[in-house]
């Protein structure tokens, strides 16, 4: 099944702020914002944006052990990789350098939450001022605690789901 998940379907779960996230054989539960699922988008909302997103690419630690994402193609992360969020920037969604006079994420952390990370096409084809940054699909802290808006699952879900990611998933969020 090696780049053959094509599909990823995140389902609301127990409560506000987790989910499943289902693909093939695979049900696995995954951190949201806090907000829960939103159909409406805002910077800074907590919520995670319900739609259909394709995987534009992926980020991985080449510090650390060499993901593998099936078909998705994956770009190693710098020390000053970051992700603009401020919505007044001509910079807005998009990968900078940090430091940066725009509120950016920084992509290389101390945690592992980044250590294999996805660029979902959330407001980055058509991108729309505070409409939403920084969505990715990404590694979950241990005790599945809230993302910023983000869908996270834990490390070792992650190892396992990725290889078979296809290069044409998309994820459904809601």
């Amino acid at each position: 099944m090696k780049g053959g998940l094509r599909t990823l379907r995140v389902l609301p779960g127990p409560r506000r702020s987790r989910g499943w996230l289902v693909a093939g054989p695979f049900r696995i539960p995954c951190a949201l914002g806090p907000a829960g699922l939103v159909r409406v988008k805002r910077e800074g909302d907590g919520g995670t944006p319900a739609g259909r997103y394709r995987l534009l690419w992926g980020y991985f630690r080449p510090d650390r052990t060499r993901a593998q994402a099936g078909g998705v193609p994956l770009l190693p992360l710098r020390r000053d990789s970051g992700w603009c969020e401020d919505p007044a920037s001509r910079n807005y969604n998009r990968p900078v350098r940090a430091p940066s006079r725009d509120a950016t994420d920084r992509m290389w952390r101390q945690d592992d939450l980044y250590d294999l990370t996805f660029v979902l096409d959330q407001n980055f084809t058509r991108r729309a001022k505070g409409q939403g940054s920084a969505i990715f699909f990404h590694i979950a802290r241990p005790d599945l605690s809230p993302t910023a808006g983000c869908i996270a699952i834990s490390a070792a879900a992650m190892r396992r789901l990725a290889p078979h990611l296809a290069r044409e998933a998309v994820m459904i969020v809601g």
